[in-house]
């Protein structure tokens, strides 16, 4: 091969490299996943007890198993799968959310629009413009004329680099970023509006309870101040008393609040003002507990939570950042063409002897500019940072499972003790009541065995509210059935 052919081919070979450009940057790749198989140090309980009156049948934790669609139905009746089907129509977080996921994905198309196709303007104009020959060193009187113009232009900047590629995968991470967060705002409401619900019926049942203790307990201190009238009892029982039935007494308003609390903050989950309208009552009888719950490996859970799949998508984002930073060391080509007319008259505008036109092409190398390798080292610094925030969120994500694995377990134990503590509460009062009927046991046995039975009742509720809460956590710390492609199946 001669020389002369040697040079054109590797013109050839430059010019095809040029055409084709490259991308700069270190290509996106997933994070590894989590080396750990387990959450907790040692294996949680996988069979939790109930007792077959309370909440249901027992709960069995199974690994690996995916999400139920619509998690909350296994919990609970139409009413609540009522309110979160309004709250995800009218919720104003999630219409902001989804607001926010459409301008990303707009600015993704506007910047598309931008770098990936030429871009195309015409003009037409007209000056009226007077021309001096002496400026020229001409002799002659100045003149006088109007030029009319009409042209198309194009624009394009080469990707020689790939800069503006690195820049379209940043905005399409944002892209997913911005849905992630839709998905986790969706979990969040579903999760809120159910421990909302929960809590409401919850604190009406203690406040029926906490009402039927303080009649009980003025009946009890009525019998006592006739006991003393009767020279059977002592001065200071009163006081006693009266001190145990004020303490109950005090009670009352703070629940009646926290329940107006719920009212109100279930109003504003679902998207309406606190008093816009009344909000369906909910009781304990209308909540059950779900029979098996799914329990994910680390290595699954990293992409089902959206929150883990948000802070992926913030490293996509640095680590396409990066490139755009180092795309600027490299050369740029700007090219351009002008195609158009120009003349005297309006009527001459588009003839044959009026087509001007041109081409440019512009090759620009920075040569010296301290900015651009500070901004490439800053670039880099952020992609750690963001590395550095998924690890983090990945490890306060595998916390959450854990404690709520933990608390389950320990849920399971306690409300199987305060089971068999009402159990034994009610065959005490009930014992008691046959005692006083027959009577060997009188009024004031009755009525403290009442306040026993209520106590127990009292603590029952509470550990059964417990159990629900933490049964909604573990539904959202596995991430609430969303998928890695951003669809929910919990989602309407």
């Amino acid at each position: 091969m001669n020389k002369k052919k040697k040079i054109q081919y590797m013109l050839l070979a430059f010019f095809t490299i040029l055409l084709t450009g490259c991308t700069v940057g270190p290509n996106y790749q997933l994070p590894a996943p989590p080396d750990a198989t387990d959450y907790t140090s040692t294996p949680p309980a996988v069979n939790l007890s109930s007792s077959p009156t309370v909440l249901g049948s027992p709960q069995n934790i199974i690994k690996g198993k995916r999400l139920t669609q619509y998690w909350w139905r296994l919990m609970s009746n139409d009413k609540l799968e009522t309110l979160i089907r309004e709250a995800f129509e009218r919720n104003p977080t999630l219409m902001a959310a989804e607001a926010t996921l459409l301008q990303a994905h707009e600015l993704y198309l506007a910047r598309a629009g931008l770098t990936r196709y030429p871009q195309i303007e015409g003009s037409l104009g007209g000056r009226r413009q007077r021309f001096n020959p002496g400026i020229l060193g001409q002799i002659g009187e100045a003149r006088e004329f109007s030029l009319y113009n009409a042209d198309i232009g194009v624009r394009y900047l080469f990707d020689l680099t790939g800069g503006n590629r690195r820049l379209l995968e940043a905005l399409a991470a944002r892209c997913d970023y911005q849905r992630f967060q839709l998905e986790g705002a969706r979990l969040t409401l579903a999760a809120n509006i159910v421990t909302t619900a929960i809590t409401q019926a919850s604190l009406k049942r203690q406040t029926e309870i906490m009402e039927t203790i303080l009649k009980s307990q003025e009946s009890q201190l009525e019998l006592t101040r006739q006991r003393i009238h009767l020279g059977q009892g002592e001065p200071d029982d009163v006081f006693a008393l009266q001190t145990q039935l004020e303490q109950t007494r005090a009670k009352l308003p703070l629940l009646r609040y926290q329940i107006q609390q719920s009212e109100h903050l279930m109003a504003v989950l679902v998207g309406k003002a606190p008093g816009e309208s009344l909000l369906p009552p909910f009781t304990l009888e209308d909540f059950t507990l779900p029979p098996d719950l799914p329990l994910l490996v680390p290595s699954e859970l990293v992409r089902t939570r959206p929150d883990i799949l948000g802070a992926e998508a913030l490293l996509h984002i640095s680590n396409a950042e990066y490139g755009v930073a180092i795309s600027k060391l490299y050369p740029q080509i700007n090219l351009s063409a002008d195609l158009g007319s120009q003349a005297l008259t309006t009527g001459a505008l588009f003839g044959s002897g009026s087509a001007v036109w041109s081409l440019a092409g512009q090759l620009t190398q920075p040569l010296f500019n301290p900015g651009l390798p500070a901004e490439k080292r800053a670039a880099l610094a952020a992609f750690d940072a963001a590395a550095a925030n998924y690890q983090s969120v990945v490890l306060e994500a595998l916390r959450d499972v854990a404690d709520v694995l933990r608390a389950l377990e320990n849920d399971s134990k306690r409300l199987e003790a305060l089971s068999a503590a009402d159990s034994a509460s009610e065959k005490y009062f009930d014992s008691t009541q046959r005692r006083y009927k027959i009577g060997t046991a009188s009024y004031y046995d009755l009525l403290i065995a009442q306040q026993q039975r209520l106590q127990s009742e009292l603590d029952l509720t509470e550990g059964q509210a417990k159990r629900l809460f933490n049964t909604a956590a573990f539904y959202q710390a596995m991430g609430g059935g969303i998928l890695y492609d951003g669809s929910a199946e919990g989602a309407y």
